[in-house]
């Protein structure tokens, strides 16, 4: 066989598609852009889970847009879908419906049928109407709420699959693009639509809270998983899952400095920038100030930072700092200090990751701070295990982009047996700062140390610790104690 191949062909590039934007942006953005126009998907979900409002935004996105959008509304009223859709902020003026719902005299006129099946008197009376619809406004946009209806005036299912892939064939040779909707219960499957659709949308429930995904998309890739959503005031709104690979950014590999000098000779000039520090120890140690104390000198070199509080309120937050010398208050008026309190089990994993790449990306953030990973694990929706995975993500975006990532870990043990981190925690640090409470000689004191730095050596030792109204104060190396970790020390003189 002869090879027709020219060794000097290149392949050629990918067509781009055109896209139709859903009108939510998280979900485009799960699409690559949007659904392909004059093609027909599957809405899925329990009742309840948000298939009318998606509607909603696809249909209010196309009228913004100059196209024609027509409603088909097979259940619910025109007058209640309004009044619902009018609480979340929708205006429907330009939307052209064509009420399919039952009416209340069907049964106040007793029109019920004796002798003919319901199929078969309003089956060809319902087609023609869509089709005259249809053929009159010749909609770029069409929703069908919900389609399954058609099954009961279908006389089987095969007449049934037969209608509505002619219906869907119709709308689709008119030039619009259809969302469609079910009810799918265990007698009434939705199978059927599924194979029929081009792509498949589902809304649902995760672990995490509400959640949607497309697992069924012809003609392009879509971001797999199960992403998040919520119902808000102003109707949808969904997070895509984070995949850090996909994020990129130039940063220059320099230390940042805490603006304390002993500080700085522990960590050998500082923190590398785009790394993840954790500062553990016990409660009321000094972690968060010493974390605030980088985000002060950061603001001084003009540097925005973010601070989410999961374990702290922020008012107490705003006190606690002002009276150890750090300006929050100033740094928030100058825009370089941005606080978040973090409402518990408000927030899914994915919805946290968005506001965090909203504040890189958006707001340029060059410090982010999470007080604390034990508050996160408990303040957001979601397994253990799944959070930490989340956490991960985070982390690794974080890095990815360039940004200096602060974390505070809380351990349980006031004094005694040492304890790093939490476990499970200390495999995301690049750099692990400790602080231990002491007694010594019946008096509580602090120390400050440093367990591990992936991009530089650091001081091995350990150094008093102390926070006054003046700010963070750190001794020299106490070099005369030992037993320091045990929460007990000696001294190794006892002159001293």
């Amino acid at each position: 066989m002869t090879d027709t191949t020219d060794s000097n062909t290149t392949p050629s590039e990918p067509v781009a598609i055109d896209r139709l934007s859903t009108g939510i942006e998280g979900l485009d953005s799960i699409l690559h852009g949007g659904l392909i126009p004059e093609r027909s998907y599957l809405l899925r979900g329990e009742p309840g889970t948000g298939k009318t409002i998606l509607g909603l935004h696809y249909l209010t996105t196309g009228t913004t847009a100059d196209e024609t959008s027509l409603f088909i509304n097979l259940e619910e009223t025109t007058a209640d879908i309004k009044q619902n859709a009018a609480s979340l902020g929708f205006d429907l003026e330009d939307i052209h419906f064509l009420d399919l719902s039952p009416k209340s005299d069907f049964f106040a006129g007793d029109q019920g049928y004796d002798i003919f099946e319901s199929s078969e008197v309003e089956r060809d009376p319902m087609v023609e109407e869509i089709a005259d619809r249809v053929s009159e406004l010749q909609p770029d946009r069409v929703f069908v709420d919900p389609i399954s209806q058609l099954r009961y005036l279908s006389t089987d299912e095969y007449q049934f699959r037969k209608q509505a892939l002619s219906f869907m064939r119709l709308l689709s040779e008119q030039g619009a693009t259809v969302l469609f909707t079910t009810q799918a219960t265990e007698d009434a499957p939705d199978d059927d639509l599924q194979f029929m659709s081009d792509g498949t949308i589902e809304l649902g429930y995760a672990s995490t809270g509400r959640s949607i995904n497309v697992p069924k998309f012809r003609g392009s890739e879509t971001e797999s998983g199960d992403h998040g959503m919520a119902i808000t005031d102003r109707g949808l709104e969904v997070y895509p899952e984070l995949t850090p690979g996909e994020y990129d950014q130039e940063f220059v590999a320099e230390s940042i400095s805490s603006g304390v000098p002993e500080v700085d000779e522990l960590l050998n000039g500082g923190i590398a920038r785009g790394t993840v520090t954790v500062m553990s120890g016990p409660t009321g140690v000094g972690k968060t100030t010493t974390g605030t104390q980088f985000m002060k000198e950061a603001a001084g070199r003009g540097e925005h930072s973010v601070m989410y509080l999961f374990e702290e309120s922020e008012s107490t937050f705003m006190q606690r700092s002002e009276a150890v010398n750090i300006p929050v208050a100033k740094m928030r008026e100058r825009g370089t200090l941005t606080v978040e309190e973090v409402e518990p089990l408000q927030v899914s994993p994915q919805e946290f990751a968005q506001k965090v790449r909203h504040q890189v990306e958006q707001e340029g953030a060059d410090i982010v701070m999470i007080d604390g990973i034990a508050g996160y694990k408990l303040g957001l929706q979601g397994g253990e295990d799944e959070l930490v995975t989340h956490l991960h993500a985070v982390n690794r975006y974080l890095k990815n982009m360039g940004v200096t990532v602060i974390l505070i870990d809380e351990v349980a043990n006031i004094t005694g047996e040492f304890q790093a981190t939490n476990v499970g925690i200390s495999y995301l640090a690049d750099n692990i700062v400790f602080f231990r409470h002491l007694e010594i000689r019946g008096e509580m004191r602090k120390v400050i140390g440093v367990l591990k730095m992936r991009t530089s050596e650091f001081e091995r030792t350990l150094r008093e610790f102390e926070i006054t109204e003046h700010g963070i104060t750190v001794g020299e190396p106490l070099t005369q104690l030992r037993g320091i970790l045990s929460g007990t020390p000696e001294w190794t003189d006892e002159r001293k």
